[in-house]
């Protein structure tokens, strides 16, 4: 049976805040972004010392740099405030809703009794080996994906998986802050290609892009259904 069968998962409701407005007070910064580390409200604290921020990327990098600077029992201590993926405190109904809410996203909220003691069994083995969580952004990955990310990282060293585990922290941090700061448009564009197996950046690809004007020479037969759109942007992977 699933678990929390019949329990609705809660869901973080906030309207984007003004990164201008934010950086103005410590304690109103706090209240939107202390949550973004999970638990661990002392990064944006630190972080608050660079304001004001100029974008949405110039708060990621602080946050990331006071991480950086922070001590390695501080680190740790960081990595230890994630719950297990489908694990006692998600059972007992204990996660924070942001955790609560990427959880049940990938559908860790509604494992079967043999894909629970599975996790279990996974998510002591990492503990035993590394002495933290396993710990994986996993909003827009599905529980076989989560389950797969395993293997690969517990054949890291310490320090590789220090790291590794680090990078998926921020990466939760980064998608955290997207959903309640108001980016500040910049007409730039980024593309990331993530390998869900394996919870890191995908290697041996090549990103083309290409950019098709309405009525412009070679654009016959591509006209876009509405009008009002100048341009459409189409985005191929090609493996390399």
């Amino acid at each position: 049976p699933a678990w929390k069968e019949g329990k609705a998962p809660r869901r973080s409701i906030r309207m984007s805040s003004c990164l201008a407005e934010l950086s103005l007070k410590r304690e109103e910064f706090l209240r939107v972004l202390g949550g973004v580390y999970e638990k661990s409200a002392w990064v944006a604290d630190r972080a608050f010392a660079c304001a004001p921020f100029e974008s949405l990327s110039a708060l990621g990098a602080a946050m990331k740099q006071t991480v950086a600077s922070a001590s390695e029992a501080e680190q740790l201590a960081l990595l230890c405030a994630h719950p297990d993926l489908a694990g006692k405190a998600a059972l007992a109904g204990e996660l924070t809703k942001e955790s609560e809410g990427e959880q049940a996203q990938a559908g860790l909220g509604s494992l079967t009794e043999e894909e629970l003691h599975t996790f279990t069994e996974m998510n002591t083995a990492y503990r035993a080996k590394f002495g933290f969580p396993f710990i994986l952004a996993v909003r827009g990955a599905t529980k076989h994906t989560v389950l797969a990310a395993f293997k690969p990282r517990l054949s890291n060293s310490r320090g590789e998986e220090l790291a590794a585990a680090l990078a998926q922290v921020h990466k939760i941090a980064w998608m955290r802050m997207r959903d309640i700061v108001a980016a500040k448009p910049t007409g730039k564009l980024t593309c990331h290609v993530l390998d869900t197996a394996r919870g890191c950046p995908a290697a041996g690809m090549r990103v083309q892009l290409r950019f098709f004007v309405e009525g412009a020479p070679g654009s016959e037969g591509s006209a876009l259904p509405l009008r009002a759109l100048l341009a459409f942007l189409f985005l191929s992977l090609i493996f390399t």
